[in-house]
């Protein structure tokens, strides 16, 4: 710490008001004690005594005085210290709180940049640690708050899109601009079909809200691997075949079990081969596997179909994110499947992530193999 000019002058001052006053206690100590040895004679024989048994070849090494002086001066020398040494802390702790204010004034990006020793040093760690910790805060505030507000911008133009739809061919039957039955059956289809999308946007954010509550219930059971892998593959067996794809799994071992929410971790896998159905274009097969690493089960979601490109890697498991990159629902998503699979997976303590490269796009699940028996997560 880089003491000002004024500074410097008060501990100078404060040294030499020191040494004066010590010097003044020192001669009064001293006459006093000058004065007790003449007025008592035998206090005075007993140290004339010791002072001429204590020589060296005759001559004299010491005398009271000279043993005054020295007490003296390495007193005098330990009190200047400490009154120099406790005004150098008052003087560093006012540039502390000095900095502090500073910092309290708005300028958050500031530390405290003393590199000072003791109590004071912790204390500058302290304060330097809270502004770091502060900063966190708000800057989560304001992701939190932006987040909010991007949910409400894009839940309203998600469901605008086709109540505006609905209305439109709503009043077209309302206004009779019909020709026949048929015309008032297409619109009301229409309506329909848009009506059911509003529907799935709801139910998805609805799902999304609950398990990204700060504090979630997980009900725990024990679920067996390859009989889920199995179902899942049997419930979605239709769907993939209109759509030209086969889904296969495998479990190693056969017998593997794991605890979870059994009813969240299939909705997990239930967003994941919806993905790969509606995404893998151009793709024959899903891949559903299982193995069990030490304490550890490795999942793999994947298929054959078309690349994901490399710069939407990074966004698949962002709110409302298409890769087709707009905001249609041409493919039926909402954009908070994968979501709301990232969430229930750090529910579980465990990761996701997504690979993609021109013979294989997969999503990978990494969960503890044992879950607490019950658990209300943070």
């Amino acid at each position: 710490m880089k003491l000002t000019g004024r500074e410097k002058y008060e501990l100078f001052g404060e040294g030499v008001i020191t040494v004066i006053l010590l010097l003044l206690l020192n001669l009064s100590v001293f006459i006093l004690i000058d004065s007790a040895l003449k007025s008592n004679p035998a206090l005075s024989n007993a140290v004339f005594m010791v002072k001429n048994s204590i020589t060296i070849g005759g001559v004299q090494i010491w005398s009271y005085q000279k043993i005054f002086i020295l007490i003296m001066f390495l007193a005098d020398a330990g009190v200047l210290y400490w009154r120099l040494e406790r005004r150098y802390k008052q003087m560093q702790l006012r540039h502390i709180i000095a900095e502090l204010h500073y910092i309290a004034n708005g300028h958050f990006d500031h530390r405290i940049p003393f590199e000072l020793s003791g109590d004071h040093q912790r204390v500058v760690d302290s304060v330097n640690s809270l502004v770091d910790s502060v900063i966190s805060s708000m800057e989560e505030e304001r992701a939190l708050k932006q987040s909010k507000d991007d949910l409400i911008t894009n839940v309203s133009h998600d469901l605008r899109t086709p109540l505006t739809s609905i209305i439109g061919y709503l009043r077209l039957i309302e206004d009779r601009q019909f020709k026949n039955e048929d015309d008032i059956l297409k619109y009301t289809h229409t309506a329909y079909l848009k009506s059911i999308q509003m529907k799935s946007l709801v139910e998805d954010l609805f799902e999304y809200t609950k398990v990204s509550q700060s504090n979630p219930h997980l009900t725990i059971n024990t679920i067996n691997v390859d009989s889920m892998l199995q179902q899942l593959a049997a419930s979605f067996e239709l769907e993939a075949k209109q759509k030209h794809f086969v889904i296969t799994s495998q479990c190693t071992p056969k017998d593997l079990e794991i605890t979870g929410d059994a009813e969240k971790i299939g909705r997990v896998f239930n967003n994941l081969i919806t993905n790969a159905l509606k995404y893998g274009n151009g793709g024959k097969n899903i891949f559903l596997s299982a193995k069990q690493i030490n304490d550890t089960v490795i999942f793999e979601v994947a298929n054959d179909g078309e690349k994901v490109p490399a710069e939407a890697l990074g966004k698949l498991f962002d709110r409302f994110y298409r890769v087709e990159g707009s905001r249609s629902k041409a493919t039926g998503g909402t954009g908070l499947g994968l979501a709301i699979a990232q969430s229930i997976v750090e529910m579980h303590n465990g990761t996701i992530e997504a690979h993609s490269n021109d013979k294989r796009t997969s999503f990978v699940i990494q969960l503890p193999l044992h879950q607490p028996v019950s658990k209300d997560l943070p």
